[in-house]
């Protein structure tokens, strides 16, 4: 998923809003936990902790989809700027502008196939994910 954003934003020309900046520190993030799982899941509480992680990523970066869903189909009445609303002490965009940069104001996101408009996708992609991560942390606690 970053790489299709990253993609989109260099290859096509479509710069990234501030809530897209959030959805790929939600992915980042997933990615990370995953990386720690995979690397040292052997471990239960580390398996445990890495599942309420990813569950809790996923329903972040349910949230920031919708967001952006809602605003691109006018369901919420909102737009925003090109300031991350990152702490100093978490400044991503300052660390790493390639990736976590805001180009654009929120509104629109460009098509991805068939019609279906990035913003489209991703809820739908989180939506899975959240239902996914939340059924394996439900059997990681049934089943230790």
């Amino acid at each position: 998923m970053e790489a299709v954003a990253l993609f989109y934003q260099y290859g096509l020309d479509y710069g990234p809003c501030v809530l897209c900046i959030h959805i790929r520190i939600w992915i980042a993030a997933l990615l990370l936990i995953s990386i720690v799982s995979i690397s040292l899941g052997k471990n239960s509480r580390i398996n445990t902790t890495c599942h309420l992680l990813s569950t809790g990523v996923a329903i972040g970066l349910l949230e920031r989809s919708w967001q952006t869903l809602g605003i691109e189909k006018g369901w919420i009445d909102g737009s925003c700027g090109f300031g991350s609303g990152l702490p100093e002490w978490f400044a991503l965009d300052k660390w790493f502008p390639v990736v976590f940069e805001a180009w654009e104001s929120c509104g629109y996101t460009p098509e991805l196939l068939f019609g279906i408009t990035m913003a489209e996708g991703l809820i739908v992609f989180s939506a899975l994910l959240t239902l996914a991560t939340l059924t394996l942390s439900i059997l990681r606690f049934r089943n230790p």
